[in-house]
């Protein structure tokens, strides 16, 4: 298949493309590089410019024989979306209909849209299926939730084939190395968490007063490349499994919550060094967040390859070792003027996210390989705090 990637140059997009092309699909990516980073799009086909553009989406399609998109553009940062509601639902679901809009006129009707478990509604339980309740606690879930009822409105009166992703915590990095969180500062837990490490700062568990097992927020967390090749399989089957509702959605998740305290404790046995915690009251827009339920019949856990379902292992063993591997788009970033620095925070954050995924899988998943742990902490450490401003990971 050739795939259309919107928001192919980010974090997502640019894994999912390289999930693609590794399964023997061509990509061609869409992006305003807003967020995403031009060197995450190698040797695809790039369109710069903006999903609503219709000269540009009538120009995509009639030069490159489109079978279906991946819808990953859209702003993601739920502090920013209390404060610029209007900015969110212009960006996230006004330029959506005109996407669609684009594809309708040009005779694509496959869409796999990146959706978001933040519009499920807290159960006591924290576990959910596709089937409960929803309730967005933020603008940015709310334009989530509203584009998949726009999806399904669309394919209902139409010939459009439409799978929304409902993902849960995407954490790790291309196994390979060549993307990864390009964003020098994320605002979810783990970035937060890194940043307070590497400059020494306090880290604030917001909330301990959530009814979960110690109090604070509870996430499942999901290794990208899993959640790379659950958009695979979606892909592959896709016609499938709207062959008789147009409309569908899944769960990609691992079912196995864990909570703030606990990734405090993951992340402090993967580094080996104590990190400098406060507890503090909820934020805004927060809540302890649900998991998806492992035994239920449409969320997505290991599965093989030949299921019509899309799968997500959940064990992310590959973050591990292939955080101390380099970066294999290093040279061309370099030639590109990104600069040194970024490359060298994108390396640590990559590394500390894959201790701490490692630990928290020794804790709470599988046996998890104490030796790799070192030596991914020694390759992490060195040069961090030196003055070499070119570690020798690069």
């Amino acid at each position: 298949m050739r795939i259309l990637i919107t928001g192919g140059a980010g974090y997502i997009g640019s894994t999912v493309g390289s999930a693609c092309e590794e399964a023997g699909h061509e990509v061609v990516v869409l992006d305003d590089l807003s967020a995403g980073r031009r060197e995450f799009v190698g040797d695809r086909t790039f369109y710069e410019g903006d999903i609503a553009d219709q000269d540009l989406l009538d120009r995509v399609f009639s030069e490159n024989q489109i079978d279906a998109v991946v819808h990953c553009a859209a702003k993601i940062i739920v502090p920013e979306s209390v404060t610029q509601p209007l900015a969110y639902y212009e960006n996230n679901v006004g330029k959506t209909v005109k996407l669609l809009q684009g594809m309708a006129r040009n005779g694509v009707n496959r869409i796999l849209f990146s959706s978001s478990a933040s519009i499920y509604a807290t159960d006591s339980e924290f576990k959910v299926t596709e089937q409960s309740a929803l309730d967005p606690g933020s603008p940015y879930a709310t334009t989530k939730f509203m584009v998949e009822y726009v999806l399904k409105d669309a394919a209902h009166a139409s010939d459009l084939k439409a799978l929304s992703l409902r993902y849960f915590n995407p954490i790790g990095s291309d196994p390979k190395l060549r993307t990864g969180q390009q964003i020098e500062h994320p605002t979810h837990v783990l970035g937060k968490m890194i940043d307070a490490w590497l400059e020494k700062s306090t880290f604030t568990v917001t909330g301990v007063e959530w009814p979960t097992r110690d109090g604070s927020g509870i996430r499942d967390f999901i290794h990208v490349w899993d959640l790379a090749k659950a958009h695979v399989a979606a892909l592959e089957h896709l016609d499938e499994v709207t062959a008789e509702e147009p409309y569908q959605v899944f769960n990609i998740g691992t079912g196995n919550g864990v909570t703030v305290k606990e990734l405090v404790d993951a992340f402090q046995t993967g580094t080996g060094q104590p990190l400098d915690v406060v507890y503090g009251p909820r934020a805004p827009a927060t809540s302890p967040a649900p998991t998806p339920s492992p035994t239920a019949p449409r969320t997505c856990s290991a599965g093989a390859p030949s299921s019509p379902r899309p799968t997500a292992s959940a064990t992310p063993s590959p973050g591990c070792p292939s955080a101390r591997r380099s970066w294999a788009t290093e040279p061309r970033a370099v030639r590109e003027g990104v600069p040194m620095e970024l490359l060298r925070r994108h390396k640590v954050l990559t590394a500390l996210a894959a201790i701490t995924l490692g630990a928290m899988v020794g804790g709470r998943i599988g046996a998890h390989r104490s030796h790799q742990r070192a030596e991914l902490w020694a390759v992490a450490t060195e040069g961090v705090r030196s003055a070499d401003p070119r570690p020798r990971w690069f």
